[in-house]
Formats: C-alpha cells, sequence, structure tokens
C-alpha cells in the first residue's frame, strides 16, 4: 500500500496499492485476441431504462479474457488442458479488484487470474487427471484435490466455467469427502457451504491482491473515474420519489425499517431466488 502527500484534504486519507511493487508487465503488448473493447452502458438496458443506478461516465476501458471462467472468451476454455504454461507478466485489470496473469502454453497466450504465490517464471498445468500435483495456480477436479485445501475460481456446474472466489483474497475450503450423491462440501469465506459435484474444477490457491479492502479512494473524482455516480439518501429526497424522502427540517425515515426506492425492505432483507436448482444443495451459517 502507499500513501500520497497530503497537499489537500482528499489526498491526505487516500490510500492506494502500489503497483510497481506488485505487478511485473510484459515486455510486448498483450495479443489482440484476448481483449474487447467495453462499450459503457451506464447502467441502462436494450430499452435505454436503466436497471442499475449509480453508474456512468467512467474512464475507457478493454474487458481480459480470462480461462477457466464463465464466458471467457476465444476457443475452449479447458483447451489448455494437459499443456505446460510459463507466467510471462503480472498485470493489472480495470474490470476486477485481482490482478492477472499472462500464460504462455507455446501453442497461445491465455489469461488467468492471480492465485496468491505465483511469480514470472513459474509453470502450471491444468486437465482432469489425477496425476496434475497439488500445486498454486494448477487446475482439477475437486475430486483429486484435498481436505482443507485453500481454492479459488470454483466452478458450480462442469465446463461452465469458475462462478465462485474471484475477486481479491478470497478463497473456499474442501471441508469433507465426496458423499453418495457424487458432491463435495466446499465452505466460502462467508461461511456458506455448497455441495458441488467432485467433476467440477477449481484452481489451488488464494486468490491475489488481498490488501484491495484496504484502499481508500480518497475523493470523489476517483469513484467517478470507476463509473460510480453519487448516491443521493432518502432522507434528502422529496416524498415523492422516496419513502424517507419529505418533512420539515430534518426528519426520520418515518418507517419501523429502512425502505429502498420502490418500498421494498432493506439492510437484511433476503433477496436470494428460492427457486434457483443450486439452492438445495447451499447451507448457510454453519
Amino acid at each position: 500500500m502507499k500513501t500520497v502527500k497530503p497537499l489537500t484534504n482528499s489526498r491526505r486519507k487516500t490510500i492506494l496499492i502500489n503497483y510497481r511493487e506488485k505487478l511485473v508487465p510484459y515486455k510486448n503488448k498483450p495479443p489482440r485476441k484476448l481483449l474487447q473493447i467495453l462499450q459503457p452502458h451506464s447502467g441502462r438496458n436494450n430499452q435505454g431504462r436503466i436497471t442499475v443506478r449509480h453508474q456512468g461516465g467512467r474512464h475507457k476501458r478493454k474487458y481480459r479474457f480470462i480461462e477457466r471462467m464463465a464466458k471467457s472468451g476465444p476457443g475452449n476454455p479447458y483447451q489448455s488442458d494437459g499443456l505446460e504454461g510459463e507466467v510471462m507478466s503480472i498485470e493489472y485489470d480495470p474490470n476486477r479488484n485481482c490482478f492477472i496473469l499472462l500464460i504462455n502454453y507455446k501453442k497461445y497466450f491465455r489469461y488467468i487470474i492471480t492465485p496468491e504465490g505465483l511469480k514470472v517464471g513459474d509453470k502450471i498445468i491444468s486437465g482432469e487427471s489425477e496425476d496434475i500435483p497439488i500445486q498454486v495456480g494448477n487446475n482439477l477436479p475437486l475430486y483429486y484435490i484435498p481436505v482443507n485445501t485453500p481454492i479459488h475460481n470454483v466452478e458450480l456446474k462442469p465446463k461452465k466455467g469458475g462462478q465462485l472466489a474471484r475477486s481479491a483474497g478470497t478463497y473456499a475450503k474442501i471441508i469433507g469427502k465426496v458423499g453418495k450423491d457424487g458432491r463435495v462440501p466446499v465452505k466460502l469465506r462467508s461461511k456458506t457451504e455448497y455441495r458441488i459435484l467432485a467433476t467440477c474444477r477449481a484452481t489451488i490457491g488464494k486468490v491475489s491482491n488481498s490488501e484491495a479492502n484496504l484502499v481508500r479512494l480518497g475523493k470523489a473524482g476517483r469513484s467517478r473515474w470507476l463509473g460510480i455516480r453519487p448516491t443521493v439518501r432518502g432522507t434528502a429526497q422529496n416524498a415523492v420519489d422516496h419513502p424517507h424522502g419529505g418533512g420539515e427540517g430534518k426528519a426520520g425515515i418515518g418507517h419501523p425499517s429502512p425502505l429502498s426506492p420502490w418500498g421494498k425492505k432493506t439492510l437484511g432483507k433476503k433477496t436470494r431466488k428460492k427457486n434457483k436448482l443450486s439452492d438445495k444443495y447451499i447451507t448457510k451459517n454453519k
């Protein structure tokens, strides 16, 4: 982490990640096939209506296709199975809070999420064989991973790509053996437990950049660069615009519990859909 010279009040409270110490950029330009221009939609759908509020005005950015992830980009996300790859660089990704690795498989290049501890020059391998060593960065089915081994980028369905434990500093753990139903109990850092098919795959290790939660943007402008627009408090709005609005002076919310702009309960209201197929394989707060 690094701090900046306190020339203004905002800079005095700014804490950022020191990328010069952690990143090792690639000497050449990254392959074009792994990049795609992201068109900003500012939270609007195909009809032009805002479906996600407080978005817009971000800096230009390109999307990096990440291997072994859902919608991972060109080709089969598992076409590198059995091929040994070499880490060429550790790079910044504007679309996620963890770092990414550029892997050279001799035939082509691919990006993956950076596991903690991998360095430039290290070798990784992926596949569905039990002969793959349990080393940081290797990707293999849950069936062959020992209990209590830190894993990330975990699949929920075979061949769909990683969906769990992908953000900076996160990881999951296998807490039991394969059951009669062919599923393995996996515990996340939120203490949520999933029973996932043993044929699903995961990557060994924890996700890099565990200090991402210590970042303090310091000023409103840096938040706007990220595409985050201001959020107006409900109590500061008119009664016609928000359930908390209106009143003379600094009035309270006038409700037993806080409400969203559409009158729905917030702050603790469960929003997970009950009809999801994966829900019957989830045990919370154990």
